[in-house]
């Protein structure tokens, strides 16, 4: 199944904190959407792998995503290597997006800008045919990382703000992981009410800035090109 983008997070909910609201937007244009989750996230504080797993996929229907993969790396283990580059690659072709979303080049969360870079590996090696997967060698035309608990001056932004609802629905599909005022699990620095409430403050900052209530930001390595000024606009 051939998706027009993948978004990559390297726990469960990353994607949906991060670019939710893009994924829902390109959805509605008639772009076909892909998830993967490198790990189970199984080291968070709260819940566990099993349950995380439940709610990623309850969040995929959400986002109306085409699939959600899971990779199963090591969560805070996993490394930069061939064996877990190898794998990411083995997804890339076989879906051949056109564009990839993956985390932050540099966050709070060490993993974040481990998976950014593995990630954006993965992407340039998928493209050389010498790399035997027994399949087709295919490179996505850009990847782009989105931005996460860290502040990162965004290279663009996209008005998400039609689907901000939404996008706290797929982000309140993972109940284990934030505010919740029956849960009797220990109390994390994403489980608070106060996250939330930071979360869509970045989000009305970034949408001011281009005359719209709500906006998500992204970073990109190489620049990316428009086909007019009025592209722009």
């Amino acid at each position: 199944m051939q998706v027009d983008i993948l978004a990559i997070g390297v726990h469960p909910d990353d994607v949906e904190l991060s670019c939710a609201g893009t994924l829902l937007k390109h959805n509605a244009l008639g772009k076909t959407v892909g998830l993967l989750d490198l790990t189970l996230g199984e080291m968070g504080t709260r819940g566990n792998a099993e349950l995380r797993t439940q709610e990623a996929m309850k969040s995929a229907k959400i986002l109306g995503a085409s699939f959600r993969k899971q990779l199963h790396f090591a969560d805070c283990f996993f490394e930069n290597t061939q064996p877990h580059i190898v794998e990411i690659i083995k997804v890339i072709r076989e879906h051949k997006p056109q564009i990839i979303l993956c985390n932050a080049v540099s966050d709070r969360h060490p993993d974040h800008g481990r998976a950014a870079k593995l990630v954006a590996d993965a992407c340039f090696y998928s493209g050389l045919v010498k790399i035997d997967t027994q399949q087709a060698a295919w490179r996505p035309k850009a990847v782009y990382h989105y931005i996460q608990d860290n502040y990162i001056h965004p290279d663009f932004v996209v008005d998400v703000t039609e689907y901000a609802d939404k996008k706290r629905e797929a982000i309140m599909a993972f109940s284990s992981q934030f505010y919740d005022p029956n849960s009797k699990e220990p109390q994390t620095p994403i489980s608070s009410p106060e996250f939330l409430e930071a979360l869509f403050a970045k989000m009305s900052l970034w949408g001011r800035a281009i005359g719209t209530r709500y906006a998500e930001g992204f970073t990109t390595g190489r620049y990316p090109g428009v086909n007019n000024l009025f592209d722009l606009v």
